[in-house]
């Protein structure tokens, strides 16, 4: 991003707001400051499947075409590397240190199955779960353990119940990290991730502690002391709170495939991945150029 962003004569800084993989680069005086969110971020496993090589390239090449115009449109532009969006909140981070200081407006766009002028976003928080049990011999004397897999299995059962019972478009999501080593061994350590979300944030003021008592439900179940550390939540959602924002996306026509999947990594490098970086980048410099003329 940095050296993509180098030639056209921004103002380039690396490894800003104490994040060694954020940049901020800055082009123009103009009494008008727009950002263009650059993030990048890949998904375990399954590498670029929600497409941050398609945001990244389009938010340079927004950049790049405002560059030598940001002046005469009274502009000033920045772009902003914005690391770890998959769990990570990165710009929930660069935003606490100052990167959105002055901007007045923010924009960013995203590679999705199908276009949509603006995205539906959801309240989120996301938390990881840990039980600490007692291993014992399986086999031969398992009432002397305290099993740490049998809490997290219970809190999943209590989780699949309350679903019954949550709002339209509440959603609880998770994974077990951890949950024993060996079959003939009562586990002592159960871990998991955890995802909730929901459309608004009273709904997930409401939704979140409900999960929460599932996870203590567990900790009961099995005589364990179990809980989970505090959360964080989705990243250019929070920017939106300090400063207008838009997160279009861009349809790559992949249906069934959809974000989050291996097929959507492999639709983020086709033709249709490239028309979506350069309808992103135009797309966004002529926001800004729209904006300046407002």
């Amino acid at each position: 991003m940095a050296q993509a962003l180098d030639a056209p004569g921004f103002d380039v800084r690396h490894g800003c707001y104490d994040l060694p993989t954020a940049v901020h680069a800055t082009v123009g005086s103009g009494p008008l400051h727009v950002g263009i969110c650059a993030g990048y971020d890949a998904l375990p496993g399954i590498g670029h499947a929600c497409g941050h090589n398609v945001i990244a390239a389009a938010a340079a090449g927004a950049g790049v075409a405002l560059a030598g115009l940001a002046d005469d449109l009274g502009l000033t532009v920045s772009v902003l590397g914005t690391p770890a969006e998959e769990g990570g909140g990165g710009k929930i981070l660069m935003m606490e240190r100052g990167a959105f200081a002055g901007l007045d407006a923010a924009m960013m766009v995203h590679p999705a199955a199908v276009e949509m002028a603006a995205m539906p976003g959801s309240a989120v928080a996301q938390f990881e779960i840990s039980y600490q049990g007692k291993p014992a011999h399986a086999g031969a004397y398992p009432e002397l353990g305290v099993n740490a897999a049998d809490a997290m299995t219970v809190a999943q059962v209590a989780i699949g119940l309350l679903r019954q019972q949550t709002a339209a478009g509440d959603r609880v999501h998770g994974v077990v990290t951890e949950a024993g080593t060996a079959p003939n061994v009562i586990p002592d350590a159960s871990r998991g991730w955890w995802i909730v979300r929901s459309p608004t944030m009273e709904g997930l003021t409401e939704l979140k502690p409900r999960v929460l008592r599932c996870f203590e439900a567990g900790a009961l179940a099995s005589d364990l002391p179990g809980g989970p550390p505090a959360g964080a939540a989705t990243d250019m959602g929070n920017v939106s709170h300090v400063v207008p924002t838009i997160h279009p996306m861009l349809g790559l026509d992949c249906l069934p495939a959809v974000n989050h999947q291996p097929e959507f990594t492999a639709a983020c490098v086709t033709p249709a991945a490239d028309r979506a970086v350069l309808d992103g980048a135009v797309a966004m410099a002529w926001t800004a150029i729209d904006l300046a003329f407002r």
